[in-house]
């Protein structure tokens, strides 16, 4: 706020701090009572003294857009769903691979080919002169 009648009450206050003038007549120019001066030239030293305190360098930060802010926690819920959805399909890939794997195994257990199983014991053939012994007994 910068209109003439703030100037004029800044002036009169820096007036009365630098020994210029009294606060009487201070307060006589702005029409209010001496009480009323010094209410006014308290806020006046304490907005002054606020104005003066050490400020972080640089721009002040912008208002966030609503927005554009919603959509920045929206890209950060679908990058840690896609993170998930990646991590569970790789787990998926490693069980099947652990199927496949498996299965070959139990395939190969079960087809082992014939010259290394063990010989199972025939029984021997009859041949014509073992029947006429068989009959005989």
């Amino acid at each position: 706020m910068n209109t003439p009648q703030a100037r004029q009450r800044a002036l009169l206050i820096l007036q009365v701090q630098a020994g210029q003038l009294t606060a009487t007549a201070a307060a006589r120019q702005l029409g209010l009572s001496r009480k009323s001066y010094y209410q006014w030239e308290n806020r006046a030293l304490a907005a002054l003294m606020t104005s003066l305190e050490t400020q972080s360098p640089g721009r002040p930060p912008k208002a966030a857009d609503p927005e554009k802010e919603q959509l920045r926690q929206q890209v950060t819920r679908l990058q840690a769903q896609v993170t998930e959805l990646e991590q569970v399909l790789e787990l998926r890939q490693i069980r099947q691979q652990l199927r496949t794997s498996d299965a070959k195994k139990k395939d190969s257990r079960s087809c082992i080919p014939s010259s290394s199983k063990p010989a199972s014991p025939k029984p021997p053939l009859a041949s014509a002169g073992d029947a006429s012994a068989s009959a005989r007994a």
